[in-house]
């Protein structure tokens, strides 16, 4: 059986497809996007869990921060 992680990420207008493709050349494919309860847009993503990699989508998500960071 296949097991999932998932990660959800906001999605700034201005920067929507970079922020799409990154996710995406990750392994993470986009399940949805939804208005969050600040009113911006949320994106929701899930991948195959590889196994050992239990924190992957942490340290995806620490990773992606940097980049805005560093902005």
């Amino acid at each position: 059986m296949t097991t999932w992680e998932y990660l959800t990420t906001p999605l700034l207008i201005h920067n929507t497809a970079a922020i799409l493709n990154n996710w995406g050349k990750q392994g993470w494919e986009l399940v949805q996007v939804v208005q969050g309860p600040e009113g911006g847009l949320v994106a929701y993503f899930k991948r195959p869990s590889g196994g050992g990699q239990q924190n992957a989508g942490l340290d995806a998500a620490a990773q992606a921060a940097k980049q805005f960071e560093e902005a």
